[in-house]
């Protein structure tokens, strides 16, 4: 009877996706197994897959393992032996499976080496060793190249993100741009990422990954913070930068200018770090601002189940819930108190920006500091380069230039974070009521936290069904 065997073919690195290389392995593979009368049972392939990198789990090299443990297979046929191992812990595995099964088969079509003899494991380990070595020296060049790629400004491949076009990473999709520059005005002007994130995914926006139902949060605040929008170059997740301790900037066009940028990367780290800025998310416009005209405690929004689209029945309800240390005595329709205090708010906008100044835009005033602080940091690291001052010296003078410089980009990011959020709140005195209601629910909500400080909802009493606007009492700032 026919020995069975299994085919192992692997590539590395198939950037056109055809499968052709392995195509080729097992064609090879199979016309050895003739040769050696073996009957070939089962291929496992991995195509694309690295066997050097450690973090990398081939899965057909896995299950060709498991079958050749659980006696499913009689032996392995590859093309080389560099293909089933470049790292020596995968030889050993597999080795000790011809230790434990006795007169196992194994064949490479460049050269024989005979992993059941003693003599032929020795082979075998030198050659997987010196592949290692091969993979390491090329890793080494890649990493190299790849920095110097990266000083020079230089785009180092592969698919472009979001908001550059596809088939040229180096210039901007105006319409994803556009998008993006959206997206991160609503950030600056209070609307949450987890919203952004559900109308992409909705319009198919921010390249999600194929069969996702729902694009993650850290997808859509990566592609809105990062440093390539700005021209920075990154290297290893970290913006790069020069001798002259300024970053390094890219060849590719830009969506953001590197104020803009810090802007709402400020926005989003002040949100996430300041927990005593988060606030829950809100499904109606006065939760937690509305409060009890009887006992002061917060109103919050409740969902009416039984209403439909087509029914006379409220859709919500303001509460004051017994269940939240309320009286549980106060109970308003929610759609006329919103409307009311939409168009009260609104109201006082208008007035207000007819006697305020516009906000001009300016630059941070200490600008000019900083990039003296940073020429000076370059050109102590320089001295010591050139050996005019000891590394000792460097290490007593280095720290307290670093902190003022740290300390001195958090000021600046801070003053354009306040600046742009200023701008992406905008005119708000010119939106009408429809307007007004088509923004984010967090959108809104900052609206009416800039001209009120509550909203007091007074008990209507027994019988009345009218609504009375004089019982709703705003409390202005």
């Amino acid at each position: 009877m026919a020995r069975k065997v299994g085919i192992y073919t692997r590539i590395s690195r198939d950037d056109e996706g055809e499968a052709l290389g392995v195509a080729r392995q097992r064609t090879d593979c199979e016309r050895l197994a003739d040769l050696r009368t073996w009957q070939p049972v089962k291929v496992y392939e991995d195509n694309d897959v690295s066997a050097f990198k450690r973090n990398v789990v081939r899965e057909e090299f896995e299950l060709m393992l498991k079958d050749l443990k659980a006696g499913l297979i009689d032996g392995v046929v590859s093309y080389d032996l560099d293909r089933l191992a470049r790292q020596p812990q995968d030889l050993e595995r597999l080795i000790e499976i011809y230790d434990d099964r006795l007169r196992l088969e194994f064949a490479t079509v460049t050269n024989d080496v005979n992993l059941g003899t003693a003599d032929g494991r020795t082979m075998a380990r030198i050659m997987v060793a010196f592949a290692n070595k091969s993979s390491h020296d090329t890793s080494r060049r890649l990493k190299r190249k790849h920095l110097e790629l990266a000083q020079q400004g230089k785009s180092n491949g592969g698919p472009a993100p979001y908001g550059w076009r596809k088939d040229d990473r180096d210039k901007v999709d105006p319409e994803a741009a556009r998008h993006i520059r959206a997206a991160q005005k609503e950030v600056l002007a209070g609307v949450r990422i987890g919203t952004i994130r559900t109308r992409w995914q909705e319009e198919g926006l921010g390249n999600p990954r194929a069969g996702t139902k729902r694009m993650a949060h850290h997808h859509v605040e990566h592609i809105l913070t990062s440093p390539r929008l700005a021209g920075f170059r990154i290297y290893h997740g970290e913006i790069l930068h020069g001798e002259d301790g300024k970053p390094v900037v890219g060849e590719w066009e830009t969506i953001n200018t590197s104020e803009e940028w810090e802007a709402v990367c400020a926005a989003i780290a002040e949100r996430k770090h300041n927990k005593a800025d988060q606030t829950l998310a809100r499904k109606y416009l006065l939760s937690g601002i509305a409060r009890c005209g009887l006992c002061k405690s917060k109103i919050r929004g409740q969902v009416n189940h039984k209403w439909q689209p087509d029914s006379k029945r409220a859709q919500y309800t303001y509460q004051c819930s017994k269940v939240n240390g309320g009286c549980g005595k106060v109970s308003r329709v929610g759609e006329p108190v919103d409307k009311l205090i939409a168009r009260l708010v609104l109201q006082e906008q208008r007035e207000k920006v007819a006697t305020t100044a516009v906000p001009t835009e300016e630059r941070w005033p200490r600008e000019e500091e900083l990039e003296s602080l940073l020429l000076n940091v370059a050109q102590l690291i320089e001295a010591e380069k050139a050996k005019t001052i000891t590394v000792s010296t460097l290490l007593q003078l280095l720290p307290g230039k670093e902190r003022e410089r740290d300390a001195l980009k958090l000021e600046r990011a801070r003053f354009y974070k306040e600046q742009k959020q200023a701008e992406a709140k905008g005119n708000t005195a010119d939106l009408n009521e429809g307007e007004f209601f088509d923004l984010p629910i967090e959108r809104q909500r900052e609206i009416v936290l800039d001209s009120l400080t509550a909203v007091i909802v007074h008990p209507a009493g027994r019988g009345k069904r009218k609504f009375d606007p004089d019982l709703i009492d705003p409390v202005w700032r």
